[in-house]
This record gives C-alpha cells, sequence and structure tokens, in this order.
C-alpha cells in the first residue's frame, strides 16, 4: 500500500470509493437532480453559512478566479496579503481580473496580523485561511473583523481549500463573505470540484463576468439541482457520501486532524527539525531540511518505504518538505506514519 502523504491529492475516504464505484450517473436526470442537491444542502452545513454553495467542475483555482471575477469589479481596490505560494495566486487571479491590488507581502511562513489589515479604502480583502505552501494558519475571523473596521462596505474572500473539514470554518459567523475549496483536500475525494461559498451579502452584491464563471447563470441552476454545463456528478456523490459520513460527527473528525498534525511535528520536533510556519494549520506539516541534506535524499527515504510526500514551492522551493494526514487516515495509521517518518529521518540523520 502507498501512503499518500501529500496536502492534496489525498488519500480517499473509503465512502468517496464506494460512491465513485458506482454505474454513471446522467446529470439531467432526477436521481441527477436529488443528488446534487443534496450535497449542496450538505455543504451548506460544511462551511456553516445560511447562503449558498456553487459547485463546480474544476480545481480549486477555478474556484478562487469565480469568487473574484463574481465579486468584485475592474478597476475596484483591494488587498492582498502574501505570505505564501497560493496566496500569491490570489493576488495573481486578482490582478488578471483587472483589480487595483495592493499587495501586503511577508515572509512565506509568516502570516498577516489584523493591525496590517486595518487599512481604509478598499473594496476587498483576499486571504488564504490555511496557506498549504507553508503550513500556516491565519486568524480568519480577527482579521476579517479589523478589515471591515476600516471598510464597513468591503467585502472579505477566502480560500479555505485546506480548511475545510480539516479546520473549523464559517462564514457569517466569521465575518467572511464568500469561500472557495476543491473536492481533492479535506473531502477526501478525487480532483475535480471546485466549491464557492457565498453569504447572503455576497449574493446581494453579486456581480457577475464570465461566461463558464457566471455564478449568477449557475445559481439559477443549482437552485434547480442541476448545473448550467456539464458537472462531474460521480464526484458531486462522492462528496455527499463523505460529507453524509463526516457532518454528524464534525468536532470529533476535527479533532481528529489537529491530533495528527500535532503528532507530525512532536516527530519533527524529535529529529531536530525545524518547523516553518509560525501558526500551524492542521491540514500539513512543513519542516525545513535539514542542513546539507537535499530535498530529493529526503524524497527518496519516503519513497523507499511507500510514502509520497511534497517539497516546497516557490522561494522555499529546495529548502523544505511537507507531510500531511488531510486524507483518510485514522489514528492508528497516523502512528504508523509517525514511525515511517521516524525511521526515514533516522536513516539520514544517522546513517549506519
Amino acid at each position: 500500500m502507498e501512503w499518500l502523504l501529500t496536502p492534496g491529492p489525498v488519500r480517499l475516504h473509503p465512502k468517496a470509493l464506494e460512491a465513485l464505484a458506482r454505474p454513471q450517473l446522467h446529470h439531467r436526470t432526477e436521481p441527477a437532480r436529488e443528488l446534487f442537491l443534496r450535497a449542496r444542502s450538505l455543504l451548506q452545513a460544511a462551511f456553516a453559512t445560511q447562503g449558498e454553495v456553487l459547485i463546480l467542475t474544476g480545481s480549486g483555482t477555478l474556484a478562487m478566479e469565480a469568487l473574484v471575477l463574481n465579486l468584485f469589479a475592474p478597476g475596484e481596490r483591494v488587498l492582498v496579503p502574501v505570505y505564501g505560494k497560493f496566496s500569491e495566486r490570489f493576488a495573481e487571479i486578482a490582478e488578471s481580473a483587472g483589480l487595483r491590488v495592493d499587495r501586503l507581502e511577508l515572509p512565506y511562513g509568516q502570516v498577516p496580523t489584523p493591525e496590517r489589515v486595518a487599512r481604509p479604502g478598499y473594496r476587498g480583502l483576499l486571504l488564504v485561511h490555511s496557506e498549504t505552501s507553508t503550513g500556516a494558519l491565519v486568524d480568519l475571523p480577527a482579521l476579517a473583523q479589523a478589515f471591515k473596521g476600516e471598510n464597513p462596505e468591503g467585502l472579505v474572500g477566502a480560500d479555505m481549500v485546506t480548511s475545510l473539514l480539516v479546520s473549523p470554518v464559517a462564514l457569517e459567523a466569521w465575518g467572511v463573505d464568500g469561500a472557495v475549496s476543491g473536492s481533492q483536500k479535506g473531502l477526501m475525494c478525487p480532483p475535480g470540484l471546485g466549491l464557492v461559498a457565498l453569504a447572503p451579502r455576497a449574493l446581494e452584491g453579486l456581480r457577475p463576468r464570465g461566461y463558464y464563471l457566471d455564478l449568477a447563470r449557475e445559481l439559477r441552476a443549482q437552485r434547480e439541482g442541476e448545473s448550467a454545463w456539464t458537472p462531474a456528478i460521480n464526484l458531486v456523490g462522492a462528496v455527499a457520501a463523505v460529507l453524509e459520513e463526516v457532518l454528524p460527527r464534525l468536532e470529533d473528525h476535527l479533532a481528529l486532524k489537529a491530533w495528527q498534525n500535532a503528532l507530525l511535528y512532536r516527530v519533527g520536533e524529535e529529529l531536530g527539525l525545524r518547523a516553518v510556519p509560525v501558526t500551524q494549520s492542521p491540514a500539513v506539516a512543513a519542516f525545513y531540511l535539514p542542513e546539507g541534506v537535499p530535498y530529493r535524499a529526503v524524497k527518496e527515504a519516503f519513497a523507499q518505504r511507500g510514502a509520497v510526500i511534497a517539497g516546497g514551492q516557490g522561494p522555499l522551493r529546495g529548502r523544505i518538505f511537507r507531510l500531511s494526514l488531510m486524507g483518510s487516515y485514522d489514528r492508528y495509521e497516523a502512528l504508523g506514519v509517525a514511525a515511517l517518518f521516524r525511521e526515514a529521518l533516522g536513516d539520514i540523520l544517522l546513517p549506519s
């Protein structure tokens, strides 16, 4: 068995595998419409919103672009703290959409503070809740509150790609107006679905743009249980199956994910490794490489034991490695991964 320890795609949930084994469902039939509506209702609960959740066929990046295109108009000014590869991507998407982007540059591994985002004159604030490239988690409600204190009419958009079903999330309660995620992370399904959650305040001010990514058009279709285009309906079924299993015991599930990631950091500390993030997300554990040890050596040590890990991105490329138990791992399997981690790095740090 291969241990998939990457921060996406992740090891699939058994309920996802079971759903994907079912025959192909035609997306313009009543069973498909019932499934689509059920998945949207479950996602609404997962995002903790009274608004709408739209299911798009594409990646998390597609969902990020859809959010930006439909919440903001060209020329509007937005603040985008950049503290990792995916927050940098948010800035690039906003720039490509014709927005006036003010970047708040921070070293990778750091996170923005409320004081830094409490700046007037902005239509929006774009944040990555769990920055997968560094393993950092931001205090999303505190940042949203600070920003809206200076910009009462402003909108807060959040990337929850690796926090949904991994860390507590909420839209209205946290002051978040729109959020995105994907199927291949905490939902423990294959890649292929991008999710856009819109709180009531965002729905009221929706500014549809684009063709495929016109969220107003999608909303009309999805309220009837369909997508405006051909959806990955089998993946929708997998997402629904996982949520039906996990949501009733969400508190225990989130506690398990937090414990599993803390376990990886404890092992890293035992091995003398330095953690990358200042504030740690439960989605991924990121460590600086030991001095003089190339990433390929660490990657190969894990590969010899049947495990796949991830390296660094952007300025951290070749400087760090990342492990994740965001997929479907129970407590005992996590202990097995911890033992594998100790053995792999022990062979490098303490060669016989």
